[in-house]
């Protein structure tokens, strides 16, 4: 009951996400679009009340017409809309799913027993937790550092831009030598996100707080606030189509198991970067074909990365000595404490993403997906089962 208790708030925990995540980026790709579609006004008296610039829209049957300040507004309404809470409950329902699904059992999803730096091959699952940790917020601390030193008055968002990216292939690298593979992926998704949810928190809002008090006092707003929440903003929004990327990779093992995940994740996030590019630019009438030409190709590479070598004469010769039968008895002795209609590993209520492999007919439907797992090494999970170099062997020969 305990682990099906867990499942449940898991599954209702990733509801909460996903609802809240959908609400803002959908919110924030929004304004984007809005900043970039403005156009001078037209009318003379919206000028002259400091209109910036305006949009009209249509959509759902009604009208819109958008206008965007370039100074204080003569006056400020009560009900002013504000941006925050989609942010703030998209982290913590993000960060309890990560304490409910890795920190309990860190030595499950966490340590990498296979990592070529010995001191993390060894680490217990309390250091585990603590470390990754560690890693969300030192990459929070590191970004935030490099916006602040390298641009601290946004005169020079183009270095900046290229430092983040930097930054973000150190990330990459360091979270493969640190975690699993999977975990690796899910960990530099999360530092992308915490740093999104954070500029929000720590940068956006207070500037826009600030800018209202001045307002309502008579006086004028710093200006350096709304250059810097739209300097973090802009970050945000490159940020958005990687860092969705990175959280839905947890099903696809080819990229987080490959000897070179941490390049295939970098390929993933810059391509994603520059499709995004592309619509920001486009929302600002530039249509612009090269970025996601560029970011397809940078997708195309990953692809041809993470694809599996093909098999040799030699494991061809041998997969004719390997049968079923051997590949169910290894099976059945290393995977099926998960993966069974009714596992008996502690903290399961039903098999892993509902993949059983109860009998023979369930294990050659998989055929393929056991060979792929089995032999980038990424299951069993942390090997706690002890599956032999053997037995991976015989179950990359196994050609029925």
């Amino acid at each position: 009951m305990q682990a099906y208790l867990l499942d449940f708030a898991n599954f209702m925990l990733r509801w909460l996400h996903v609802i809240a995540a959908i609400a803002w980026i959908g919110e924030s790709i929004y304004f984007v679009m809005l900043d970039n579609s403005l156009r001078t006004p037209k009318a003379a008296e919206d000028r002259e009340k400091g209109v910036f610039g305006e949009m009209w829209a249509v959509h759902g049957g009604g009208f819109y017409h958008n206008q965007k300040y370039a100074t204080a507004p003569a006056k400020l309404p009560e009900d002013l809309h504000w941006s925050f809470w989609k942010s703030y409950t998209t982290w913590l329902s993000g960060f309890a799913l990560f304490v409910m699904l890795y920190m309990t059992s860190p030595g499950f999803y966490l340590v990498n027993a296979n990592s070529d730096w010995a001191w993390v091959a060894n680490l217990s699952g309390w250091q585990a937790n603590v470390l990754a940790l560690l890693f969300l917020l030192g990459g929070w601390v590191v970004y935030n550092e490099l916006c602040k030193r390298i641009s601290p008055n946004m005169e020079r968002d183009g270095l900046l831009s290229l430092a983040v990216a930097v930054m973000m292939v150190v990330v990459a690298y360091l979270s493969t030598q640190l975690f699993t593979g999977r975990a690796a992926f899910l960990l530099t998704g999360a530092v992308m996100a915490t740093a999104m949810s954070a500029n929000v928190f720590f940068w956006i809002i207070p500037g826009q707080r600030r800018m209202v008090k001045a307002m309502k006092a008579g006086e004028t707003p710093n200006p350096l606030d709304g250059k810097r929440g739209k300097q973090r903003s802009v970050h945000n929004t490159y940020f958005t189509l990687p860092v969705v990327l990175l959280m839905v990779s947890n099903h696809y093992s080819f990229a987080y198991s490959h000897e070179y995940a941490w390049v295939i994740m970098s390929l993933f996030i810059f391509g994603g970067a520059l499709i995004r590019q592309f619509f920001v630019l486009m929302h600002a009438g530039k249509i612009q074909p090269a970025y996601p030409v560029a970011g397809t190709a940078l997708l195309a590479v990953a692809f041809w990365v993470a694809a599996p070598a093909p098999s040799g004469s030699d494991t061809a010769q041998a997969s004719a000595e390997v049968t079923l039968a051997e590949v169910q008895s290894i099976i059945e002795n290393r995977c099926v404490a998960c993966h069974s209609s009714e596992p008996s590993q502690p903290g399961f209520s039903a098999p892993p993403a509902g993949v059983a492999y109860d009998s023979r007919e369930q294990i050659a439907q998989q055929h393929a997906k056991i060979q792929e797992v089995v032999a980038s090494g990424y299951m069993p999970l942390s090997n706690m089962t002890d599956m032999t170099d053997e037995e991976r062997a015989a179950i990359a020969a196994w050609s029925e």
